[in-house]
C-alpha cells in the first residue's frame, strides 16, 4: 500500500474547512492532518517506503472537476485542420488549405473551431473555402459546436441545395437567390453533412479521448461530464475503458433528440446497464442530456422578449428556439427521471430555465421525492421570477465563468441581439450562488478554454483578460475567490454524486480519495489577472501522480 506525506505548503481542504500543513494519504485515500499525519508518517516508515511529497510553499487543493464539457469533440480537433487560433478568414483558408495538401487520401476534411464573431452576423460563405479545396468536401465547426461552415462539395453530398427544406430544429442559411451560403445552424441542418461525412475511424476517437484525458489532467482536472454522447460514443468510451487509456474519470449524459425520443429511452437505459456491466471506476453513465435551446449569438437561445437586433425578419423566430415544444420536455424529463437518472439540460436563454425549471418540478411532483441533483447548464440569462427556483427545486446551476466577461463574441454578437440592459443581466454567478443553491462550474471545453483557472479568473473579476473594464463588468456578480475553488471542485462533486462514491472525492478529508491538485501558489492571494497563469505542478488521481510539470 503506497504512502504519501505532503508537507511543506498550504493545504486547502475545501471552503468552510480548516487549511493544513501537512496530508497522510495511503492506499490512494486520505488518513490524517498535520501532527497526527506527521506522527503517521513516522510510524508508517517503520512498516515500509514512505513519499515524501515537499510541496514547496504550493497550495494543495481537492483536483478540479469539469461539470460541463465535451472532450471528445475537444480531442478530435487535433485531427483535423488547425483553424481554432486563425484570426481572419483568409487565415482558417489557407490552414485548410494547408491540410488539404498534406492528407491528400482524406475523403472528408472535418475540422473546428473557427471564431464566428470573424464575419458579420456569423455568415461563412462556402465559396471562401472552395479556393481552398474544390473536390473534396469541407466542413468546419464553430467554436460553439452548434454551427458549421461547409464548402460547396459538401453541400453537394450532402444533398443541400435552393430546393431543400428547412429543416427541424435547423437553418440553412441562404443568398438571396435561395441558394445556400455555406453557414449551416443547429442540429437540423448540421446533421445534413455530419451524417453524410459519416462517423470518424475508431483509432482517432481512441487518440481523441487519451488526447482529452491529458489536456484535462495538465489542468489538475480529474472528473469530467461529457455532456452530449451519442450511441457510437458510448462504444468508444467503452473501448478506451477495456484498454485501460480514460487518464481522467467521466460521466456520460446521453443525448435525448425530441425527433426521436420514444426509440431513444430504450436505447438510453441499455448504454446505462453497459457501462455499469464494465465496472470501470472511470466511467459512468447516470446522466441524459436535453437541449431546450440554442445560443444567443445564432439567435436561437430560447427568451421571453423577442431579439432586439433587428439582424433578420424574425417571422415566429423572435423569441428564438424551442427545441422541445409544448409539454414534449416535461413529459421526457419525467420518463428519464422515473427511470432513475440525473437529467442535464442545456438552457441558455431565459425562457428555456423556465421551462427546464418547469420540467424539474413536474418530474419531482409526479415521481415523489429523492435526490435528483438535476443540472440546469449555463443559465445565460435567468428570469427574475426563476432565480430562486434552483434552491428550492435542488437544481445544480453548472455555469461557464469563463463566458462572464465582454470579449469579441459579447460585444459582436450577443449584446447586439440582447440590449444592453438585458445583456448585463447575464452569467449572474454570485445571485445564483447566493440564492442557497449549488453553483457549480464546467467550461463547455472545446467551445472555451477546459482550463479551470482561465474561468476562475474570469469569475473573480468579470474582467477579460486585458483587464477590461477595471472594475469588471457588472461588478455585482463577482465571486469570492473562495466561492470559486469550491465551485470548480466540492460543487462540481456534489453535481456528480461524488458523496455517494464507495470512497468519496471533492473535499480532502479523511476516508475521502486523494483528488488532488497542487498549484504553485495560493490562488486566494494571487491578483486575478495572474490567476490563469499560476502553474498547475501535479495531479492526483486517488493518490496516484497523474501529471506532473516538467522541472
Amino acid at each position: 500500500m503506497t504512502t504519501i506525506h505532503f508537507s511543506g505548503g498550504t493545504i486547502w481542504r475545501g471552503a468552510g474547512a480548516p487549511t493544513a500543513r501537512s496530508l497522510l494519504v495511503q492506499g490512494g485515500v486520505v488518513v490524517a492532518f498535520d501532527d497526527e499525519a506527521d506522527a503517521a508518517a513516522v510510524a508508517a516508515r517503520a512498516a515500509g517506503p514512505v513519499e515524501s511529497v515537499d510541496l514547496g510553499g504550493g497550495f494543495l487543493m481537492p483536483s478540479f472537476g469539469d461539470g460541463h464539457a465535451h472532450p471528445l469533440f475537444g480531442g478530435l480537433e487535433a485531427e483535423g485542420p488547425a483553424v481554432r487560433d486563425c484570426r481572419t478568414v483568409d487565415e482558417i483558408v489557407a490552414a485548410v488549405a494547408e491540410y488539404a495538401a498534406a492528407h491528400p487520401g482524406e475523403e472528408w476534411i472535418v475540422g473546428a473551431s473557427y471564431d464566428p464573431s470573424l464575419v458579420e452576423e456569423g455568415l461563412f460563405d462556402a465559396r471562401w473555402l472552395d479556393a481552398a479545396v474544390a473536390d473534396r468536401p469541407v466542413v468546419l465547426r464553430a467554436y460553439d459546436y452548434h454551427t458549421v461552415w461547409v464548402n460547396s462539395r459538401a453541400l453537394e453530398l450532402a444533398g443541400i441545395d435552393a430546393e431543400t427544406p428547412e429543416p427541424v430544429l435547423g437553418e440553412i442559411m441562404r443568398r438571396a437567390d435561395g441558394t445556400p451560403l455555406g453557414t449551416l445552424r443547429e442540429w437540423g441542418a448540421v446533421e445534413l453533412v455530419l451524417d453524410a461525412a459519416g462517423v470518424r475511424p475508431a483509432d482517432e476517437r481512441m487518440r481523441a479521448l487519451r488526447r482529452a484525458g491529458e489536456y484535462y489532467l495538465e489542468r489538475g482536472v480529474t472528473w469530467v461530464q461529457d455532456a452530449w454522447v451519442e450511441p457510437g460514443d458510448v462504444d468508444s468510451y467503452l473501448e478506451a475503458a477495456e484498454r485501460g487509456i480514460l487518464p481522467v474519470r467521466f460521466n456520460l449524459a446521453l443525448y435525448a433528440d425530441p425527433r426521436r425520443f420514444a426509440e431513444q429511452l430504450p436505447v438510453i437505459r441499455e448504454s446505462r446497464r453497459r457501462v455499469d456491466a464494465l465496472g470501470s471506476p472511470m466511467l459512468t453513465a447516470n446522466t441524459v442530456k436535453f437541449f431546450a435551446d440554442g445560443v444567443i449569438e445564432s439567435e436561437t437561445g430560447a427568451l421571453l422578449e423577442p431579439y432586439c437586433s433587428g439582424l433578420h425578419d424574425h417571422g415566429d423566430r423572435g423569441l428564438g428556439m424551442t427545441v422541445w415544444e409544448g409539454d414534449s420536455l416535461r413529459d421526457a424529463v419525467l420518463a428519464v427521471d422515473a427511470a432513475g437518472f440525473q437529467v442535464h439540460i442545456h438552457a441558455i436563454g431565459d425562457a428555456a430555465v423556465r421551462q427546464a425549471l418547469d420540467a424539474v418540478e413536474h418530474a419531482i411532483d409526479a415521481n415523489g421525492p429523492r435526490d435528483r441533483r438535476p443540472v440546469i447548464a449555463h443559465a445565460q440569462l435567468v428570469d427574475e421570477a426563476d432565480l430562486g427556483r434552483f434552491a428550492e427545486l435542488g437544481a445544480v446551476a453548472c455555469m461557464q465563468p469563463l463566458w462572464a466577461q465582454l470579449d469579441p463574441l459579447m460585444t459582436v454578437l450577443t449584446v447586439p441581439r440582447l440590449g444592453r440592459a438585458r445583456a448585463d443581466r447575464q452569467y449572474r454567478l454570485r445571485t445564483i450562488d447566493s440564492s442557497g443553491a449549488v453553483l457549480s462550474f464546467g467550461s463547455d471545453w472545446p467551445v472555451s478554454s477546459g482550463a479551470p483557472l482561465d474561468g476562475l479568473a474570469i469569475a473573480v473579476s468579470r474582467r477579460t483578460p486585458d483587464g477590461v473594464p477595471e472594475d469588471g463588468w457588472t461588478p455585482e456578480e463577482i465571486l469570492p475567490v473562495e466561492r470559486a475553488l469550491d465551485a470548480y471542485s466540492t460543487a462540481v462533486a456534489h453535481q456528480a454524486f461524488a458523496d455517494e462514491a464507495s470512497t468519496p472525492w471533492g473535499r480532502i478529508e479523511p476516508g475521502a480519495s486523494a483528488d488532488l491538485v497542487l498549484l504553485a501558489r495560493d490562488p486566494r492571494d494571487t491578483p486575478a489577472g495572474d490567476l490563469a497563469r499560476v502553474p498547475v505542478l501535479a495531479t492526483y488521481l486517488a493518490g496516484s501522480p497523474r501529471y506532473r510539470a516538467a522541472t
